[in-house]
């Protein structure tokens, strides 16, 4: 499989963007996530050729628009993941969480009718990789905490106030 990638500038550094030959985004991953954003490629595609190349209009169009405070255009991402049935039906799920809210794994487990499996629910979102656009960032603990985040705390909860402080019309910067 032809891989293309586009690196792009944000504020909580710079993104990886992986699309293939129809513009589908594949992968977003965070600067210095190479590792991870090759092994994820590899888990779902074993065998992928990664080169430079330009992201589609679209999808960059909707990161500068999110990231200026408008994330209802991550909903015209186009986005083609590999992964097991039930990973794609957590991936899917995730991008149902509107915008400035969060819900627990269990509450996700419940809302793909899977009540008992939030363990499950936590490892696909875990393995999730299209960063932002797939917004695992807004799942969290059951007690309301942030959790795990392949990105590393302090950028998910850049990320959930961003959402939060848009919603409100606030503006404020990644520190």
């Amino acid at each position: 499989m032809q891989l293309w990638l586009d690196l792009m500038a944000s504020p909580v550094g710079e993104l990886s963007l992986v699309s293939d030959d129809q513009g589908a985004l594949r992968a977003l991953e965070f600067d210095s996530h190479d590792e991870r954003l090759h092994r994820l490629l590899g888990r779902h595609y074993r065998e992928y050729r990664v080169a430079k190349g330009r992201a589609t209009a679209v999808v960059r169009e909707a990161l500068e628009a999110y990231f200026a405070g408008d994330p209802s255009h991550l909903d015209a991402v186009p986005v083609a993941t590999g992964g097991t049935a039930f990973q794609r039906l957590v991936w899917q799920a995730l991008r149902q969480i509107p915008a400035g809210t969060t819900i627990s794994y269990g509450e996700l487990a419940t809302r793909i009718g899977r009540p008992g499996a939030s363990r499950a629910v936590g490892l696909a979102n875990g393995a999730n990789p299209v960063a932002i656009v797939v917004p695992c960032h807004r799942v969290i603990g059951a007690n309301g905490t942030l959790t795990g985040y392949g990105g590393g705390l302090p950028r998910k909860r850049w990320l959930v106030e961003h959402e939060r402080r848009h919603r409100q019309g606030d503006l404020f910067t990644f520190a």
